[in-house]
């Protein structure tokens, strides 16, 4: 049976609206990852944005719970239905229906399309929810009804907001699956298994804990994909069922070895976590040092290390992850779309791992030899920083021997970094630290930045100090939200606009900036004279900056056409930065690009430039612009009309920003580097227009500089000619010191004695000749081209080099010194070298013979 389906389909028969899975990484900057179907519809349910005009959803969610509040990572493999991915089916009424109708959808759907008997089944409510204690009795009998506190039946999306009771649905497995005391209806066990969660979301809670009923009470379920599916199949674990199995047997072909599940769990480990890499690599998240990339990267050599212990000591898993994109290609097509690229990229970050993974295997069994109860939290630091160990890793690994690590210690090694990291870097200080900017949000503003107005007469609808807090006036620095605005704020990779405010002719404000907050334009401003709220102003755009930042936004989607020309379609962007004086395109690409490859993604770029093609700027339904074909990016939130940005035939992409009318106006295009920023991701970064002609106008006058100093018009010749006169005065040096050999040697007291005259660097000698006797003193005097230079060198001997050298020099009428093992020093008189050396060693018999 296609749950996935059925469950979409009856939902839909009884009015709801489907919609697709939302990205794995939410447009929340409170969550890590999308871990529930209610995500995507949060704003509607806190009220931040009106409810649909369908007031009924349903999906099945994709989610990841492998970092953040929600984290099940520990415990996959060795639980029957911990995943670090899993879809979640779901039901929303917004204001619409509530507990009468969600409870008779849900008994419908679970005995008459699941086909669960009734005799199987048990339900759980909230202690105090009479209400629906009666419901479900009128469906199954009241014994069979659990009443549960707030810890299990209770829901709340967080401290404060929309909450209220839940009812769970659970199906009784039978006897042979009972496994302890916690196995009873209810608890967390096999036997009695909970299936789906039913929450009545009725209240608002206020910081005072106090509940108050919500006027359209709104229904939230959730129903396990994968649990559902094992159940159906009758397997025990979620891991059996149709969902894991192939990806099981991959595994068991790939290391030779048959699964067995009761010593299973790395087989386990590896299908799960097959799954989160190929979805959040197709979903645009690429391995990283932090963040959203870092809880990839650990899922990723979590997989590795249970491999590692199966005897895989290759890259192994992007045969996998090539398995999940082939099994769930047909729900999800772009898992086949970036099928090759999913591939490589993992490939390569399996190899990284595994160049480490032996030596940092070897340091983790010497410790473990020498632990008995508690792993040194120093060494888990090193595994972390040296290794690329995750200290769950480490904690895993651990497991079998139940070892902790010294979490203490890991954190005292892990805070000196972040100072030392600290110390050794400067933030801009520009960011606000709290305020009240989510004041814009209730505020009418009109905008006429993609209208391209660059002046408005408008009011300041509201002004908040540096640090975001409300003020009536402001002097200096802080923040405008203007009714009328004509300044466009970042976004696209886009910064934002900066211009004027004028009050007639006179200057009052400079903007510096333009930013989006809560979905209204705020100008970041230094008043010239005290600004007030409601005053009438004129605002006036920087239009020769602007004209600047449209050309390098216009020149980025040249450049991502041309590099999926050039190195493939499977070229996907990854970031992007538009500056008035620069641009950066991070885009995904397995490995560094070839100079030639380089030098043809410019070639073609300024070819396109020179076709002056018109920029066409149209406003479309999401379904026109994708039979068009314009290029959209994942997660990337697009409402029903989109705005597509097309040049010819070569370019069409979807994108809110702004652009030049023909893009004959950059009118150049110059790669500055090209370097990589993750595993996985490289990085462009170029210039044009006027900052592009400043570039070849440096790089030229440079070029003319050179040839004057050289005196030559062939730059490359004259070059070539240096660097091979270069090469032979290296292997004379190194001729003329490796001659240290032949120098006389006398010993006096034990002490090697060196000193005499050389053709040569004599400080490279010195060296040799401390590094080649335990005891010894040398001096060397070298006289090339007229000019008397002398070394001296001390080693475990009675004598200083600063002293010696000294008085030796002034024989050849010169001065010198140094420290007491080593010395330098000049001469004037070559005549007198001979009398130097002979004066020399007299000093040194003096002063070691005495």
């Amino acid at each position: 049976m296609d749950v996935r389906s059925k469950y979409l389909e009856f939902f839909a028969s009884k009015g709801h609206q489907i919609y697709s899975s939302m990205p794995l990484v939410p447009d929340d900057p409170t969550l890590l990852f999308t871990n529930a179907g209610m995500v995507q519809f949060k704003d509607i349910f806190t009220g931040k944005v009106p409810a649909p005009s369908t007031p009924r959803a349903t999906s099945s969610q994709l989610c990841i719970r492998a970092g953040g509040k929600h984290n099940d990572l520990e415990n996959v493999g060795y639980t029957a239905r911990h995943h670090t991915l899993f879809e979640m089916l779901g039901n929303f009424s917004f204001g619409d229906y509530f507990k009468k109708q969600a409870i008779a959808y849900a008994w419908e759907f679970v005995t008459e399309v699941l086909g669960f008997s009734k005799d199987v089944l048990y339900v759980t409510v909230h202690e105090s929810d009479d209400e629906a204690f009666e419901l479900w009795s009128a469906h199954i009998d009241p014994s069979r009804i659990k009443r549960l506190g707030d810890k299990d039946n209770f829901w709340q999306m967080g401290d404060t907001g929309p909450c209220g009771p839940c009812s769970e649905i659970f199906v009784d497995q039978g006897e042979e699956y009972f496994n302890g005391d916690e196995d009873y209806f209810g608890g967390d066990g096999d036997r009695f298994l909970e299936i789906w969660n039913l929450v009545f979301m009725q209240y608002e809670r206020s910081e005072d804990g106090a509940l108050t009923p919500l006027p359209k009470p709104s229904i939230d379920t959730g129903m396990g994909l994968e649990r559902v599916v094992a159940l159906l199949e009758g397997k025990r674990s979620n891991f059996d069922s149709s969902i894991f199995m192939p990806l099981i047997k991959k595994v068991e072909e790939l290391c030779g070895k048959p699964y067995v599940y009761e010593s299973g769990a790395s087989y386990r480990v590896i299908a799960d976590h097959a799954r989160s890499v190929a979805f959040l690599l197709a979903q645009g998240v690429h391995f990283d040092k932090e963040g959203r990339g870092y809880v990839l990267r650990r899922i990723l050599r979590r997989a590795v290390r249970h491999g590692y212990l199966l005897g895989l000591k290759r890259a192994f898993l992007f045969e996998v992850v090539e398995k999940v994109c082939e099994m769930m290609g047909d729900v999800y097509p772009y898992l086949l779309e970036k099928k090759s690229l999913i591939s490589s990229q993992c490939k390569n970050e399996e190899q990284r791992f595994f160049e480490t993974l032996e030596t940092g295997m070897s340091l983790f069994k010497k410790e473990l030899e020498n632990t008995s109860k508690i792993f040194s939290g120093e060494i888990a630091f090193k595994l972390y920083d040296t290794y690329g160990f995750p200290l769950d890793l480490t904690q895993d690994m651990l497991k079998d021997s139940g070892i902790e690590v010294d979490i203490s210690e890991f954190e005292s090694c892990m805070q000196k970094q972040r100072e030392l990291a600290k110390a050794s870097w400067k933030g801009s200080g520009d960011e606000i630290n709290g305020g009240e900017l989510g004041k814009v949000a209730t505020l009418p503003q009109e905008s006429l930045s993609r209208s391209e107005v660059l002046n408005a007469k408008s009011k300041i609808a509201i002004l908040f100090n540096a640090e975001g807090i409300e003020v009536a006036s402001l002097e200096g620095e802080g923040y405008a939200m203007l009714e009328k605005n004509p300044f466009y704020a970042q976004g696209g990779g886009a910064v934002g606009d900066s211009g004027w405010l004028y009050d007639g002719e006179k200057l009052i404000a400079e903007v510096k900036d333009t930013r989006n907050f809560f979905g209204k334009e705020v100008c970041k401003v230094v008043a010239l004279t005290p600004l007030k709220t409601h005053q009438e102003i004129e605002a006036k755009v920087d239009l020769l900056r602007q004209i600047e930042i449209r050309k390098h936004h216009s020149a980025t989607h040249l450049l991502h056409a041309i590099l999926r020309e050039v190195l493939g379609e499977e070229v996907t962007q990854a970031g992007s930065l538009v500056e008035e004086n620069r641009l950066r395109f991070d885009f995904s690409y397995p490995k560094a690009l070839s100079s030639e490859e380089i030098v043809e993604i410019e070639k073609r770029v300024n070819a396109l430039i020179t076709q002056t093609l018109k920029a066409e700027i149209v406003e479309m339904s999401i379904e026109e612009a994708k039979a068009k074909g314009a290029m959209a990016l994942f997660g990337e939130k697009y409402g029903d009309r989109v705005r597509v940005v097309s040049f010819g035939e070569h370019s069409c992409e979807l994108c809110g920003g702004l652009h030049i009318q023909d893009i004959g106006m950059i009118g150049n295009f110059f790669i500055l580097k090209e370097s990589g920023v993750s595993s996985g991701v490289r990085r462009i970064e170029a210039v044009c227009g006027k900052a592009g002609y400043e570039y070849a106008l440096k790089t030229l006058t440079t070029l003319q500089e050179a040839k004057e100093m050289l005196k030559a018009q062939d730059l490359l010749a004259s070059i070539s000619k240096l660097q091979e006169q270069n090469k032979e005065l290296k292997e004379k040096i190194k001729k003329l010191s490796s001659n240290s050999s032949d120098l006389s040697v006398e010993e006096i007291r034990g002490v090697k004695v060196i000193i005499s005259e050389v053709q040569c660097e004599s400080k490279e000698m010195i060296d040799n000749l401390k590094n080649k006797y335990d005891k010894v003193v040398a001096l060397l005097i070298s006289n090339t081209d007229g000019k008397i230079t002398l070394s001296a060198g001390v080693k475990n001997a009675p004598l200083k080099a600063g002293a010696w050298v000294k008085e030796i020099a002034q024989i050849l009428g010169g001065n010198g010194g140094g420290r007491d093992d080593f010395a330098t020093a000049g001469g004037k008189d070559a005549s007198k070298i001979a009398e130097a050396l002979q004066k020399a060693r007299l000093y040194v018999s003096q002063n070691i013979i005495g």
